[in-house]
């Protein structure tokens, strides 16, 4: 492999264990970016030439480089990714009790920039970065061998890869994959569409914290806003709740609540209403519609930090329209994964939003992302759902 060397002091993070690399910590006189090629593994070097480490590059990125076997010398072979999705499978297998989780989240299980959702025996993969893009087969070949599943899909359509100008097409990369699979959540049977829904089709990410909502729901009236394919709403119906309106842009997200609401018996329970969630909260508020529960789970407001002001001014807006349409003593379920909004600064919106609603709230519980997308204690990046479940006293 050829070598990548750090300017001086550089590799301070990395020591702390780290895995990005910038592209203004190169020394480019000694490695010129131009020089490498997407997905080329090189030796990572610090300043005075000694070894950090394996990482692949992405040279034209803001990171350039990514670091995957930390203090080693070696490629990303199919050895390699066989040890790493062992390793994946071992946290999983003794946390869940269905093949139906996030088996693979980045950094976190040392396989930077690449994601993968398990749906029994299918898979479904996002590379995050072109360069992962060499190393399909000997993953490929990995997966096949540790899990022997009946299809595998590689979408290559993530937020990361639009901006960068390098999506494309998805690609079946071994078996048949239908356009909607199933999963079962909480006891809770879902199809997701994972050619064309968001990210890989579903969001496992909020699964523990939706399964809190049977403690409250039970007999109430519940809005899902920014429903998606009804993750929560459909769920809450299960957990007993007299009524639940599923609220979305999206028409065919709203199809799929209306297609999962009765795949589990539930449809005289659910209800779905098209619209922008703003102004249609603002309109259930003038027309006399209250709800027991509110469920806010809206995507990122912030993407980047020169957005945190304005995202937070967003969040605000719609916890305040959300509190207009809960009835005193209700379930006010709302969360974030705006990775560069910290928690207290999520709270804080929220409590500015009951001001100017002119009501208190008490902060009952918490949640975040579950053990299937682990936290790198060393890489704050990898930590980003915030869910906070607070009542309205008055």
């Amino acid at each position: 492999m050829n070598d990548l060397f750090l300017r001086r002091g550089a590799d301070r993070r990395l020591r702390n264990g780290h895995l990005w690399i910038y592209s203004n910590e190169i020394d480019s006189a000694r490695s010129p970016l131009g020089s490498f090629k997407a997905g080329e593994p090189v030796t990572l070097r610090n300043a005075g030439g000694s070894p950090l480490g394996s990482a692949y590059m992405d040279p034209q990125s803001l990171i350039c480089a990514r670091l995957y076997a930390p203090g080693e010398q070696r490629p990303m072979d199919t050895a390699f990714f066989i040890e790493r999705l062992h390793d994946a499978l071992a946290l999983r297998d003794a946390v869940f009790d269905a093949p139906c989780y996030r088996l693979a989240y980045g950094d976190s299980d040392g396989l930077p920039g690449l994601v993968i959702d398990r749906f029994g025996e299918h898979l479904v993969l996002q590379l995050n970065n072109a360069g992962l893009e060499e190393c399909i087969d000997p993953l490929r070949d990995a997966l096949l061998e540790s899990l022997s599943p009946a299809g595998v899909l590689l979408r290559r359509d993530s937020r990361a890869r639009r901006e960068q100008g390098e999506a494309g097409d998805s690609e079946v990369l071994h078996g048949d994959v239908p356009e909607q699979v199933p999963l079962v959540e909480n006891g809770v049977r879902f199809t997701a569409p994972v050619y064309s829904g968001q990210k890989t089709g579903w969001f496992y990410d909020h699964r523990r914290s939706r399964a809190r909502l049977a403690d409250w729901v039970s007999g109430a009236n519940v809005l899902d806003v920014y429903s998606y394919l009804g993750g929560w709403g459909v769920q809450a119906a299960h957990f007993g709740a007299a009524a639940v309106c599923c609220l979305d842009s999206s028409a065919p997200a709203l199809e799929g609540v209306a297609a999962n609401a009765a795949l589990n018996g539930l449809s005289d329970r659910v209800e779905t209403l098209r619209g922008q969630a703003p102004e249609t909260m603002a309109a259930l508020a003038a027309e006399g519609r209250r709800f027991d529960v509110v469920v806010l789970d809206p995507p990122a407001f912030i993407r980047r930090r020169r957005e945190l002001k304005k995202g937070i001014t967003g969040y605000r807006r719609i916890n305040e329209l959300a509190l207009g349409l809960l009835n005193p003593g209700g379930l006010l379920v709302t969360a974030s994964c705006s990775m560069h909004l910290p928690r207290a600064d999520f709270i804080g919106a929220v409590q500015q939003a009951a001001v100017r609603a002119g009501c208190r709230l008490q902060l009952i519980d918490q949640g975040g992302q579950g053990p299937d997308h682990p936290i790198h204690p060393a890489i704050p990046e990898t930590e980003y759902l915030k869910t906070l479940f607070l009542r309205k006293v008055d």
